[in-house]
Order: structure tokens, then C-alpha cells, then sequence
């Protein structure tokens, strides 16, 4: 029985929830692999080889072929073991975000600097109201209140 999920109504966001963790599960063991520099000098001599070794989806090894850090994230990926990767490759976790957001590492600085990003358009489709007619209001801990 699928659980009610009324996070995912947060544009732009993927929820790492149990979902996710088990969709990406292999896709993370391979991120954490590069822990060790033998595996890191494995996979920098021959990327496609190494993944290969995973039980990872082709869109999943396609992905980290592609560095494309958001398409890892809809797979299942986890930003802290996504940022394996990065340290791999000598990018700081400052460049990577950057280039999730399509922005320089300069921008994405001074808009972090600046506050991060605006909430509005980024809280809930249909900030109107009409998206959230679904949800229930929540109380102390995630408690569903009565009224």
C-alpha cells in the first residue's frame, strides 16, 4: 500500500525517502566505493568498466557518466553520497551545487550568501491554495489535528 506522500507537491525537490533510498541503493554503494583511492584510480581509468561492476540502471550509470547530479537524484541518488563523485572528480561541494542549479559557483555563493533562494514559487504548487486542498493540517510531530 503506497504511503501519502504530500511532499511531493515541493517543486523542483526530490524527497530522499525510503522510496528513493531503495531505487537508488546500488547507485550509493557505488558512491561510497569511491571512498578508498584503489577504487577511485579503478573508476578514474575507466568510468564504464567500473560501473559496470554495479548493479546499477543504465539511466543510473548514464547519469553519473553525464555528471548530471539532479538526473542522480530522480534515480535514487543521495547528495551526500553523490558527493563521492564530485571529490572524485576534485570539484568542492559549493561547484557542485552550482552546477545542480545551472548557475557559476560564484552565483550560486552570493545567492547562499544573499539568503539562498526566494521561497516564492519554490514552497508548493498552486501556492494559491489549489494544491493544497489535499493536505491534511498536521500537529505537534506530524500528528494529523482534527477539525
Amino acid at each position: 500500500m503506497p504511503l501519502d506522500k504530500p511532499y511531493l507537491d515541493v517543486p523542483g525537490t526530490t524527497i530522499f525517502d525510503a522510496e528513493q533510498s531503495r531505487l537508488g541503493y546500488h547507485l550509493n554503494q557505488f558512491c561510497m566505493s569511491l571512498m578508498k583511492a584503489a577504487n577511485r584510480e579503478r573508476f578514474k581509468a575507466d568510468e564504464r568498466a567500473y560501473l559496470d561492476e554495479w548493479a546499477m540502471t543504465e539511466e543510473q550509470k548514464q547519469a553519473v557518466l553525464a555528471r548530471d547530479l539532479n538526473r542522480c537524484i530522480k534515480a535514487g541518488g543521495n547528495i551526500y553520497f553523490l558527493a563521492k563523485i564530485g571529490a572524485t572528480d576534485g570539484k568542492s561541494f559549493q561547484q557542485m551545487a552550482g552546477s545542480m542549479t545551472g548557475m557559476t559557483e560564484e552565483e550560486y555563493r552570493d545567492m547562499m550568501i544573499g539568503g539562498g533562494r526566494s521561497a516564492e514559487g519554490n514552497r508548493v504548487l498552486g501556492e494559491d491554495g489549489t494544491a493544497q486542498a489535499h493536505r491534511q493540517p498536521q500537529g505537534r510531530a506530524g500528528q494529523k489535528t482534527t477539525s
